[in-house]
């Protein structure tokens, strides 16, 4: 694994990079099919699709049946592959997940593109900031939040395989560059992007370049701070989490979420067990989404580099 942060964006989207990789798999693995909610387009995939129809299915916008007949499809031995936009593979969803997928033992995997405040001008019916509170409360979920897409094109083949339902977050266009290409990764386990003694930074997805930006800021004031990669919200490193607070002595999480529910629940949850420090949060509030670009929106809901800078100090004044 190697960081090249540069404060700048990816060099893809993530579009692009689902539209190589979920063709690649399916080509590389029978029992793997697609199955998508009117959003092949959104997602790059519409061209390979409409030549390998037995192969994927769009199942128009029906969320939930997609979730059923995915089901079906895993029940039979299929391994499915299922996306549309976070709200809707989620809440709109939520109970075909937990019973038809979850409860009944169907593995699958399912995407949730542009979460939070990357729905940009979809405005807030199309803003999840709840998705991963609601796949953390489902037993033996995993949840993702992919920070870029080199993470993304060693994870998703590796979230695939792996047994159980699995809900992946992300952009559809590029978020802040932070990994070269072929860097590896295990799921389940935090990366440690940058290493300091005043504070732990833990942040997912969108909001990972934005963490590093801020340890920068922070170290311009004479304050070092730990950055790590929580990409696995669920099941969460502890034991990474609870080596790096021991050592910082308080952290600070930084998610494009609700902050009830999502990392900021996750790891206060963890370190309230293990080891007990002040924890800061860079999350939307208590509030729904709603129209605007993605600059003005992360303004708007307090998800800045400069955000996470003023936490930090006010969370490692409270040591």
């Amino acid at each position: 694994m190697k960081v090249i942060y540069n404060g700048g964006p990816d060099v893809k989207g993530f579009k692009d990079a689902f539209s190589v990789l979920i063709p690649e798999m399916l080509e590389a693995d029978p029992n793997l099919i697609y199955l998508d909610a009117d959003l092949m387009s959104c997602l790059g995939t519409a061209k390979y699709a409409r030549t390998h129809t037995d192969r994927c299915i769009n199942v128009g916008i029906a969320e939930a049946d997609m979730i059923g007949i995915a089901a079906g499809l895993a029940a039979a031995g299929f391994n499915p592959i299922c996306h549309s936009f976070g709200p809707f593979a989620s809440r709109r969803c939520f109970d075909q997940v937990f019973m038809s997928a979850a409860y009944a033992k169907n593995d699958m995997t399912i995407i949730g593109t542009d979460p939070g405040v990357t729905a940009a001008m979809n405005g807030g019916t199309h803003m999840p900031f709840e998705d991963v509170a609601l796949y953390r409360a489902i037993p033996g979920a995993t949840v993702i939040d992919a920070a870029d897409t080199a993470q993304l094109a060693d994870i998703f083949p590796k979230l695939v395989k792996r047994p159980g339902v699995k809900y992946i977050r992300t952009n559809r266009k590029a978020n802040d560059l932070v990994y070269a290409e072929g860097s590896e990764f295990e799921l389940g386990k935090g990366v440690v992007l940058r290493e300091g003694k005043d504070v732990t930074i833990v942040a997912a997805g969108y909001l990972v370049g934005k963490a590093l930006g801020a340890a920068e800021k922070l170290a311009e004031k004479g304050i070092e701070a730990t950055v790590i990669d929580m990409f696995t919200i669920k099941p969460i490193d502890e034991a990474l989490l609870t080596e790096c607070a021991k050592k910082t002595g308080c952290v600070v999480t930084a998610e494009n979420h609700n902050r009830f529910g999502g990392l900021f629940s996750a790891v206060s949850e963890a370190l309230s067990l293990n080891c007990p420090v002040p924890v800061g949060y860079v999350a939307v509030e208590d509030e729904f989404g709603e129209v605007g670009p993605v600059d003005y929106l992360a303004e708007r809901f307090g998800l800045t580099i400069d955000h996470i800078v003023q936490v930090a100090e006010a969370t490692i004044a409270k040591k």
